[in-house]
């Protein structure tokens, strides 16, 4: 197995291992953008990112609220309001990218916007009044426990889509993005919320600025006939989704599609001897989990795929498109890949492949493209039985990260960035 391929099946591996009882958003998809959500572990570094999701330190174990009349049903356990903002437009769609769901854990998810005033970061959340702009339930009820929006959300790689609405004005707004876990909702106090907060500034030439709405201890009560449930016995043939009414301008049902992500290309042509049509820096492979799972090895910085094909039938020439999308370092502003640390190690690579002549090196690519094998000087990525990664007579070069793109059930895809400590 080559270098790149052995890397993608760990980072996919690893990223599996993480699944956990429950989750949090990790960050948020605006324009072409990732901002940072609030991460648990910051609580353990002496100086965590500023990010536009509230802080929640007392929620390090994925935890959840039940008392549905306390401030923290607002935006979970001791929040506190983030210190920047995410900038979207208004009639634009954000993704909210979460750790993992698990499938038990059935239920509707909901959005809420509220006004702010001129500053979000200072806000007290218990004067804050909310508007339902997005809501999804029941989604087929043919076989218990059900189809779910909490479900539609597993199958969109754990990324659930949301749409400002164009009406609304110019201005700055706390988002509340919340879906409750219904399993145990049987019971009174049974179900199981978990709210999650970003301060967002909208643009755009709406003139709703949200005057009014619902406090978020007046949300939902414990005897909501969407709260108190049994969604195992008897059939449910219909179910009320909990809050109040969606506002104007917006609609309910299940997620859209897939959305095609923003990236730059650059083709370069070079002289080269023996490189298939088909080697590749990026791998795609089938996983056992449904899933099509795309994996490229990246320079520090940036998402790269590659593909290198013959210039033509009589020639001796190839031309390689790189397609480079920006995802910084953690800790880097709006654009940053995932900040959470990886404790895991790449997998050493394979043996290396017996030596052979090695053939002349091409020459360097034009500045403005990236070299998908930097460092492989000893032959060609991919050559010689497979053993992709190094060429004949070089060492293996650790790349410093890899991203792999997962397409879920429903088509959409997903991109998660791992970094390797060096």
């Amino acid at each position: 197995m080559s270098f790149a391929k052995s890397t993608a099946v760990f980072g996919v591996l690893a990223l599996l291992s993480k699944v956990q009882a429950h989750g949090h958003v990790t960050g948020v998809v605006a324009g072409g953008e990732w901002y940072s959500g609030y991460i648990p572990s910051f609580v353990y570094q002496s100086k965590p990112p500023v990010v536009a999701g509230w802080t929640t330190k007392g929620v390090v174990d994925n935890g959840f609220v039940s008392d549905y009349n306390s401030p923290d049903i607002i935006c979970h356990k001791g929040a506190t309001p983030g210190g920047s903002y995410i900038k979207v437009a208004a009639g634009s769609s954000i993704d909210l990218q979460w750790t993992a769901w698990p499938e038990s854990h059935h239920g509707p998810v909901m959005d809420f916007l509220a006004a702010c005033g001129d500053d979000c970061t200072t806000v007290d959340k218990t004067k804050l009044l909310f508007n339902k702009i997005d809501e999804s339930g029941l989604i087929d009820g043919s076989n218990n426990p059900g189809l779910w929006a909490s479900d539609d959300l597993i199958a969109n790689n754990n990324t659930w889509s949301v749409t400002i609405p164009s009406s609304i004005a110019p201005g700055k707004y706390v988002l509340r993005h919340d879906t409750i876990a219904l399993h145990s909702a049987f019971d009174v106090g049974g179900s199981q919320a978990y709210p999650q907060c970003f301060n967002l500034e909208i643009t755009g030439s709406g003139s709703n600025t949200l005057p009014s709405g619902t406090k978020g201890t007046d949300l939902y009560n414990d005897e909501d006939p969407g709260i108190h449930i049994n969604i195992y016995y008897p059939k449910l043939t219909s179910y009320t989704i909990p809050g109040p009414p969606l506002i104007d301008g917006t609609s309910s049902g299940p997620q859209p599609g897939p959305s095609s992500a923003a990236s730059s290309s650059t083709t370069s042509a070079a002289a080269a001897t023996s490189v298939a049509a088909s080697s590749s820096t990026s791998t795609t492979s089938k996983s056992g989990w449904g899933v099509d799972i795309t994996a490229s090895v990246t320079a520090p910085g940036q998402v790269i795929s590659t593909n290198v094909s013959p210039a033509s039938s009589s020639s001796t020439s190839t031309t390689t498109t790189t397609t480079t999308t920006n995802a910084g370092r953690p800790s880097k502003p709006a654009t940053s890949a995932p900040s959470e640390p990886s404790t895991s190690q790449a997998p050493p690579p394979g043996p290396k492949p017996e030596s052979s002549a090695a053939p002349p090196p091409p020459p360097p690519p034009p500045a403005n493209t990236v070299n998908p094998a930097e460092g492989n000087t000893g032959g060609n990525p991919g050559g010689n039985g497979g053993n992709g990664g190094w060429g004949n007579g070089g060492a293996p070069t650790s790349p410093v990260s890899f991203t792999s793109t997962v397409t879920g059930r429903i088509g959409r895809p997903t991109k998660f960035t791992c970094y390797i400590e060096e």
